[in-house]
C-alpha cells in the first residue's frame, strides 16, 4: 500500500475529490486553509492580502496499483491549471491497524 498526498490551491477542491470519487478512492483525510509556497516557481499561498491564496492537502492509502493514475490525474490537473498549483507525494505505508 502507498500514502499518497495531494497538495493544492483551495480553488481544486472539488476536481481532487471528484478524482478520487471516480478512481474509487473512497477513504482520505483533508485539511484546509494551509499556507505555503512551492519549490519551484510557485507563488505564496498565505492567506493574506498581499498573497490572499490559500492551499488543501488530502492524503489517501491506496493499493499500489492505484499509484500510477492518480498521479497521471494530478499532472493533468496540473497541465490544465498551471498557475493554480497542484502537487502529488507518494510513500510506502508499512503497517497499518
Amino acid at each position: 500500500m502507498k500514502a499518497i498526498m495531494i497538495i493544492f490551491n483551495h480553488a481544486l477542491t472539488e476536481k481532487v475529490e471528484y478524482m478520487l470519487d471516480r478512481l474509487e478512492v473512497r477513504g482520505f483525510t483533508q485539511w484546509e486553509n494551509l499556507q505555503g509556497r512551492g519549490s519551484v516557481d510557485g507563488d505564496p499561498h498565505y492567506g493574506t492580502h498581499t498573497w490572499p491564496e490559500i492551499n488543501t492537502a488530502t492524503i489517501a492509502v491506496v493499493e499500489d496499483d492505484k499509484v500510477d493514475i492518480i498521479l497521471e490525474k494530478v499532472q493533468r490537473i496540473d497541465e490544465i491549471n498551471k498557475e493554480v498549483g497542484i502537487r502529488a507525494f507518494v510513500w510506502n505505508i508499512e503497517k497499518t491497524v
